[in-house]
């Protein structure tokens, strides 16, 4: 009697290969897609950060008839952190610090910096400042290096 019942032994090297590489291309794709997604949240955290900066700067005029100078500010994460929270009590030290940059780094560079916010004040004529009265800050710029090759985020002075 001959049988008909056919014996599966399992897959063939063929079908795992197949299998494998579709498994790797899905891979690939989730992988370039979700460090897309991650540019792109970092660099609205950027846009972020920078408007509250921006609001706090425009509050501390209201109240000060001019803009922090880098001396007022300091050159240090340390001085940066003591100033913001002695004269812009609703911004969170965490607004000064790039989503990329090292933890703890709040210091603001005077120019465009990747992984650094830069502030930059000048008088009204556009030169730097150093709030003597005759030479206060009335202008800045804010500047962030965006991730990806895009423009920079540049917010100026309301003024």
């Amino acid at each position: 009697m001959i049988s008909l019942k056919k014996e599966n032994r399992g897959f063939t090297i063929v079908e795992l290969l197949i299998v494998i590489v579709v498994i790797g291309i899905l891979a690939g794709l989730v992988i370039t897609t979700y460090n897309g997604i991650q540019q792109k949240a970092r660099n609205t955290e950027r846009q972020t950060d920078l408007k509250a900066l921006q609001g706090q700067l425009e509050a501390y005029t209201a109240e000060n008839g001019r803009y922090p100078s880098t001396a007022d500010l300091g050159s240090t994460s340390a001085s940066n952190v003591t100033f913001i929270q002695a004269n812009m009590k609703g911004l969170d030290k965490e607004a000064l610090r790039d989503p990329k940059a090292a933890a703890g780094n709040y210091a603001l560079a005077s120019s465009p910096t990747v992984n650094q916010y830069s502030y930059a004040p000048t008088n009204d004529a556009g030169t730097a400042c150093d709030d003597t009265g005759s030479n206060d800050c009335t202008k800045y710029t804010l500047t962030a290096k965006q991730e990806g090759g895009g423009a920079d985020i540049v917010y100026t002075s309301l003024n």
